[in-house]
């Protein structure tokens, strides 16, 4: 398995549609960075929070979410509770080639913060808005910043394309728009 350096992924994001809308170089100026790098893209946060809360007593359920237990928001930024989370999902639309697996790794400027970000492998041949978990590790209150840098995915070229890819099993969260909630 090799990873797609700058020169594939501009490619692909520009001639495939592969990262839509695709920044072509890193942006800095005064922000969280986020565009190609020399061996991943760090893609944005867009201004959509689900801001998890406890108000109504909910035991959270992977096989039957309750929507309730969060607060919608669209702001330019959003606080997460001490020991919460929060859902947001990517300004870009990703379409992953049949023999790429992307792997994503939170931005050290929110490690280093103790705001954790999470997200599963996008599978080859999975499409959609990625759905961002951020988790605040700490007992204060923490800050995440809408249009700028959160997590920085990384593109593995497989061997050979999978015999069956998500789009092939018709994977639940196919084409995925906005912030997606858990489903069975």
């Amino acid at each position: 398995m090799a990873i797609m350096p700058d020169t594939w992924i501009r490619d692909m994001a520009t001639s495939k549609a592969m990262i839509d809308p695709f920044v072509e170089a890193q942006r800095r100026e005064g922000v969280i960075s986020y565009g190609v790098s020399s061996y991943g893209y760090d893609a944005r946060v867009s201004d959509e929070f689900k801001i998890f809360t406890n108000v109504n007593s909910a035991v959270v359920d992977p096989k039957n979410f309750v929507e309730e237990s969060f607060v919608e928001r669209q702001a330019s930024e959003c606080i997460i509770p001490p020991n919460s989370f929060v859902l947001a999902r990517t300004v870009e639309y990703f379409r992953i080639p049949r023999d790429i697996l992307v792997i994503c790794l939170g931005k050290s400027t929110y490690a280093r913060c103790g705001i954790i970000v999470n997200v599963t492998p996008l599978e080859p041949e999975w499409e959609g808005h990625v759905t961002l978990e951020f988790s605040n590790t700490t007992p204060l209150p923490a800050k995440v910043y809408a249009n700028e840098g959160a997590c920085q995915f990384l593109f593995l070229k497989g061997e050979g394309p999978p015999e069956v890819s998500y789009a092939d099993r018709a994977g639940k969260y196919m084409k995925q728009r906005g912030i997606t909630l858990p489903r069975l």
